[in-house]
């Protein structure tokens, strides 16, 4: 895919989009309008994204007096709620967006982030390129891309790979290292030269969100675009943030599929000849399944918004300047716990979804196939075994939580 206009930065002039009004819930009703054309590869999330500029969702934490909306991180997380249900692969885009405006909320001293803050207001989205292939453990912050001083500036080499929505986008901040160790972020343009964003994501699912492979070669990197991570306002248990928001997107999924299961059961006019009643909708069995979809979905979404309610009291310390450690670890536990038994339940729901719709429900005209496929690629991100492993030896032994990402 190449770039097109709705790649570019939206009109600052325009209206922000507020928490919890009509206009933010006309956009999820539009972004779901089109997700199964996208679905079905007859559509584009490009689409998408144009109507998130639209709306200005990038500044939707950035505060009102600076031109934002003003959001809570608590009606941040709603909104991925909202938009997993309407189409998992567009929260999942915007995940690295957010994760970048939480720190530049957090360190506005630092010239950098007050300089990428405006572009943010102007309009323009931030991806990330962090992740490589060739580090032996995952999540360390090691990498082989580096940061090599050319001139007044750098020039940046390297291979980054799960680059999610990063083709949609307009600026990438990539981690590197400088030949003296430091490690670094370093902004580059989705469109500068040397940098090709590859749309080569071959996953089972979240098929939309260009996860695929970004690759900097020489690219010029201005001085000012620098910025040394070790200046950043450091936290325990840094990778929170990231791992709840896909928590709550699966969240968000188990939501649709519980709706989905009602619809179908409300649809369905035939039924099995051995069956407990004749119409569909009055058969106690199909009606104990949605029943515990939508108890499953409920008890999802109650989890991921308490864990959040944590998250935010955490960040709100942190923005104070004076970061609450017992509040972030408190937080990082409950992210844990949701993610450990919403995977299950959420990849439960998914197939349960067909012993409610009978045989039409496989057909490939339903797409019933992609909440699973979305579920287990979203869950697959970092594997809940590890971390109810870790929550059992914190609880049996008080070790503490794993502090680097990936947890």
């Amino acid at each position: 895919m190449g770039t097109i206009d709705s790649n570019l930065a939206a009109d600052p002039g325009l209206a922000v989009v507020q928490p919890q009004s009509a206009a933010l819930r006309e956009l999820v009703t539009a972004i779901a309008a089109g997700a199964a054309a996208r679905e079905r590869g007859e559509g584009d999330a490009r689409d998408a994204i144009a109507l998130v500029r639209a709306a200005r969702l990038g500044v939707f934490r950035v505060s009102k007096h600076e031109g934002g909306a003003g959001a809570t991180l608590p009606q941040l997380f709603e909104l991925v709620l909202d938009l997993a249900e309407a189409d998992s692969n567009i929260p999942h885009i915007l995940r690295n967006h957010f994760a970048f405006v939480e720190k530049a909320l957090r360190a506005r001293q630092l010239p950098q982030y007050q300089r990428w803050t405006q572009r943010v207001l102007a309009g323009e989205l931030f991806g990330l390129g962090a992740s490589e292939l060739g580090t032996q453990n995952i999540g360390d912050g090691d990498g082989n891309t580096r940061l090599e001083p050319a001139g007044t500036g750098y020039r940046l080499t390297g291979t980054k790979y799960y680059s999610t929505g990063n083709l949609y986008f307009d600026h990438i901040i990539v981690n590197a290292k400088t030949p003296d160790g430091r490690f670094v972020g370093a902004r580059v343009s989705v469109r500068q030269p040397g940098v090709d964003v590859r749309d080569d994501w071959d996953g089972i699912g979240q098929r939309q969100t260009a996860s695929g492979t970004t690759v900097f070669s020489n690219v010029e990197v201005a001085a000012e675009d620098v910025l040394v991570y070790a200046d950043e306002v450091q936290l325990p248990q840094q990778a929170t943030f990231a791992q709840l928001y896909l928590t709550t997107i699966i969240a968000g999924i188990l939501r649709r599929v519980a709706k989905d299961a009602v619809e179908l059961v409300q649809q369905r006019q035939r039924n099995f000849y051995h069956a407990v009643a004749p119409r569909p909708a009055d058969d106690p069995l199909l009606q104990e399944t949605v029943g515990e979809l939508q108890s499953a979905a409920f008890v999802a979404e109650a989890a991921v918004l308490n864990a959040a309610a944590v998250l935010g009291e955490a960040f709100d310390s942190a923005i104070a300047g004076q970061p609450d450690d017992a509040l972030f670890v408190e937080a990082a536990l409950r992210s844990a716990k949701a993610k450990v038994v919403i995977d299950q339940l959420a990849l439960q729901g998914a197939t349960r979804i067909f012993d409610v719709g009978g045989a039409s429900a496989a057909k490939q005209a339903s797409q019933l196939d992609r909440h699973w496929r979305n579920i287990r690629t979203i869950a697959s991100h970092n594997p809940g075994l590890y971390k109810a492993r870790v929550l059992g030896n914190h609880a049996l032994n008080g070790v503490p939580l794993p502090a680097a990402a990936f947890f």
